[in-house]
């Protein structure tokens, strides 16, 4: 299972709206012989990918497979009958699928056939690592993960503007590696006029696509010239506003209406329209205002905070206003995770409720 699980990790940011699943085949003599994950796109599956490559060693096998075997038709047929139909004897999995269409129907169909099903193995671990689709599965919006990178005393640049370069190389590259494990990558129209920035995977060998760019653009200020609009028809943009923009359109970029308030876009309805497109995990890389909306809301499920060993005292903060007036109501957070990159430091952290 752990096998499966490292193999479906592979899949993250390549396989929306479908979940990132691995499955690995051992035959009756103990020994692997098939074992792939969910393709790019999402199709094929992974089980099929798998009993493909273990052919007719996979009859009297079991299959351990990430998430439960899916039980409805799609585009394809379910996994649970491709498993049944191979011969499988014993399918062993991590985590059942949320999804109303599966939600154990999959597991049931196998039983019915008299295949053994052991279920939750390594579960916990499992269903973290697909925690995207469980989020637009049962919130209907996308895991948001807000990135910053910031000096020790929490700023991205200068009084000026100059935030060229903060952090070092390795954090930077840890940021694009990223960037590749997201479906979408998002930043607001200030971000989006101010740096004109790419926001695409630059690792070599890591994606070539890279994930959907999204700017969050009340009035669909995008300008066509940008870097972004320029080059939507090669990686798509998405603008995500409340005015319709015929020449943004023309250039290639995917505009969805959601409502505008005084404050700007309804990024609670936002986030919704996202998962109703299919994205599954979000990076969220700026700026200030977009930030402290989205924590005010609630919106912000991982923070991933890049620290470099400077100060620049004077300078633009990460975080906009939260508009607090008492301690209580503070954002919390726990601690998850820290990694050293070089002088620099990534510290994770999770909402603390």
């Amino acid at each position: 299972m752990a096998l499966a699980l490292s193999l479906a990790r592979r899949g993250l940011g390549r396989v929306w709206p479908n979940p990132s699943v691995g499955c690995v085949i051992v035959d009756r003599d103990g020994h692997v012989a098939g074992r792939s994950r969910t393709q790019d796109g999402g199709r094929p599956h992974a089980e099929t990918e798998a009993l493909l490559e273990a052919g007719a060693r996979a009859r009297g096998a079991t299959a351990y497979v990430s998430l439960e075997p899916c039980a409805h038709h799609g585009q394809t047929g379910p996994c649970a009958q491709v498993l049944i139909d191979a011969g499988v004897a014993r399918v062993v999995s991590a985590v059942e699928d949320p999804d109303k269409r599966v939600a154990g129907q999959g597991h049931a169909m196998l039983s019915a056939a008299g295949v053994g099903v052991h279920a939750n193995v390594l579960a916990a671990q499992a269903k973290a690592l697909n925690e995207g689709f469980f989020s637009r599965i049962t919130r209907g919006r996308p895991f948001v993960t807000l990135k910053l990178a910031t000096t020790l005393d929490g700023k991205i640049a200068l009084s000026t503007g100059e935030s060229r370069w903060i952090t070092g190389e390795q954090a930077r590259a840890h940021a694009h590696l990223e960037r590749a494990q997201h479906d979408g990558v998002v930043v607001g129209i200030g971000t989006a006029l101010a740096d004109d920035p790419e926001l695409t995977c630059r690792l070599p060998g890591v994606r070539s696509a890279g994930p959907v760019r999204i700017v969050i653009d009340s009035k669909a200020r995008l300008p066509v010239s940008s870097k972004l609009a320029s080059s939507a028809r090669a990686t798509p943009v998405w603008a995500l506003s409340g005015s319709e923009s015929v020449p943004l359109q023309a250039a290639g970029v995917k505009v969805l209406r959601v409502p505008v308030t005084a404050g700007g876009v309804d990024l609670a309805v936002a986030m919704k329209a996202l998962g109703t497109q299919g994205l599954t995990r979000v990076l969220v890389e700026g700026g200030a205002t977009l930030a402290s909306a989205l924590l005010k809301l609630g919106l912000v499920d991982r923070l991933a905070w890049y620290r470099a060993p400077s100060l620049l005292g004077e300078g633009m903060s990460a975080v906009a206003s939260l508009g607090l007036t008492v301690i209580k109501d503070l954002p919390r957070f726990r601690h998850e995770e820290t990694i050293r990159l070089g002088e620099d430091v990534l510290e994770t952290y999770r909402p603390a409720t």
